[in-house]
């Protein structure tokens, strides 16, 4: 991980190794936290946060789900946000931005309404999430042997930091079998998400892509949405079985950190040309153009910093 100076903590900045919490911090022992994943990017005009605002609102938005009371707005988040990137002077390309709202230190036991909340914006250096060969060629997806939890079971529409622990295990027996990522079954088998990003996929002609009704309401999937409607691209929000995957002539996944993954092989079954596909490559050029500030179209999805 690459350190940063500086990290915004309960309203204000502290250096990086001083931002440190209590071994007894409620989240620690039972899970209820929740995160946000935002991304800036260095354009022409400087660093610009993509779709700034809409993350912010999601994270006040999954704390109120898993009843987390952050004493801080939307709007002054997002100058937080804003104000980290400008005190940080980072100078690569990419900055990942970690907004992150939990219980702390002061009560034990299940019941938390009266631990406290420190709510923290950190962001550091970042290069491509699933590798920058990956972007061009495809990565190795498994579909996890464990399915994503069920929404009558946890609060699924939160990206509460409990949920990731579905996430990470998946993610790790997909690592340990040789693969690189994990695929989500829901529980009546349907394809819901992979360990931290969202599916897709192409099959003659059509883009493909499930509902939201057991995964995180993505704001990457919507924007890829966006631009296959603008380009003129049949978009269906459907359920998808295993097997559709197999046959499938493209695939690639979506997320801030996945950004626009193609998928070359799904269980040792070889997508498409085992490579990039045709329109994954479209929809991910104009999606790098969006966020690095070469769209004009799309402009307005970036917040960037004076």
């Amino acid at each position: 991980m690459n350190a940063a100076k500086y990290i915004w903590m309960n309203g204000k900045f502290i250096n990086w190794d001083d931002a440190k919490v209590h071994v007894l911090s409620h989240t620690i022992h039972y899970g209820n936290g929740v995160i946000e994943g935002t991304k800036a990017y260095k354009t022409e005009k400087g660093y610009a946060i993509f779709r700034l605002n809409e993350h912010t609102t999601r994270l006040k938005e999954s704390a109120k789900m898993t009843l987390i009371d952050i004493p801080y707005s939307v709007e002054e988040m997002n100058q937080a946000q804003i104000d980290l990137i400008k005190k940080n002077d980072f100078v690569g390309d990419n900055v990942y931005i970690r907004p992150f709202a939990f219980l702390g230190y002061g009560v034990m036991g299940v019941y938390h309404k009266d631990a406290p909340v420190e709510t923290v914006m950190s962001a550091w250096e970042w290069g491509a999430y699933l590798g920058e060969d990956g972007l061009k060629n495809g990565i190795r997806l498994k579909i996890a042997s464990m399915t994503r939890a069920a929404n009558t079971s946890s609060m699924g529409k939160a990206k509460a930091t409990a949920n990731y622990l579905n996430s990470q295990m998946a993610k790790y027996e997909a690592i340990d079998c040789g693969y690189d990522e994990a695929l989500l079954l829901d529980d009546q088998g349907y394809v819901a998400e992979a360990s931290g990003a969202c599916f897709f996929m192409v099959k003659h002609g059509e883009l493909i892509t499930p509902p939201n009704d057991n995964s995180l309401a993505s704001i990457t999937q919507k924007m890829v949405i966006e631009i296959a409607e603008f380009l003129d691209i049949k978009v269906t929000r459907r359920r998808i079985t295993r097997e559709e995957i197999y046959v499938a002539d493209e695939a690639f996944l979506t997320g801030t950190a996945a950004e626009i993954t193609p998928v070359a092989n799904v269980d040792a079954r070889e997508i498409g040309c085992g490579s990039r596909g045709p329109m994954t490559e479209q929809i991910q050029t104009m999606y790098f153009d969006i966020v690095f500030g070469r769209c004009e179209t799309f402009e307005h999805y970036l917040t960037y910093i004076d």
